[in-house]
């Protein structure tokens, strides 16, 4: 199948590519759009444009060398455990399920789920800002009791502060 466009909670376009590998094994990648520079070199000269003028009427240096190493920091840490370039959620039937995110610094985390302790896999709803938004994710069984849920685990957080929601673009 072909990749079709659609947008996140916040309007950003996303890509979603579904592919079958076999009659029991199938895997879908959201893909979400590189980290812009200008939004990055906007952030920075706002941050040390306030600096400098904080420095101006202070006449204190440490203003300044807080500034830039507030924002290196801050995007070193924007990069490797935020900003998400892709997922993926590969279905292996009576196996199990395993996701996979791949963030802008190069870091990937997997997580692998048995189908014997997956209970069910739901679409949610969550009240998001001023909206409802609706999000895929599985249920996990609890061990001592395998009727209730220990645990939700939701599906392609595009977006690591929220969750998001796939929505057909116009």
């Amino acid at each position: 199948m072909a990749e079709e466009e659609f947008t996140d909670i916040n309007g950003n376009s996303i890509s979603l590519d579904c592919q079958t590998h076999s009659a029991f094994c199938r895997e879908f990648t959201v893909t979400s759009p590189k980290l812009s520079l200008r939004k990055v070199m906007v952030y920075t000269c706002f941050v040390w444009l306030f600096a400098y003028a904080v420095f101006f009427f202070t006449e204190n240096t440490a203003v300044l060398s807080s500034a830039i190493i507030l924002t290196l920091v801050g995007m070193m840490i924007h990069i490797h455990f935020v900003k998400v370039d892709h997922e993926t959620l590969l279905i292996i039937g009576s196996l199990g399920v395993q996701l996979s995110s791949s963030y802008a610094s190069g870091r990937e985390s997997t997580i692998f789920i048995e189908m014997s302790k997956l209970k069910d896999i739901v679409i949610n709803e969550a009240v998001y800002m001023h909206s409802i938004i609706y999000y895929l994710c599985i249920l996990i069984k609890d061990p001592a009791d395998p009727e209730t849920v220990a645990s939700v685990v939701p599906l392609f957080n595009v977006r690591s502060s929220c969750c998001c929601s796939i929505a057909k673009a116009k």
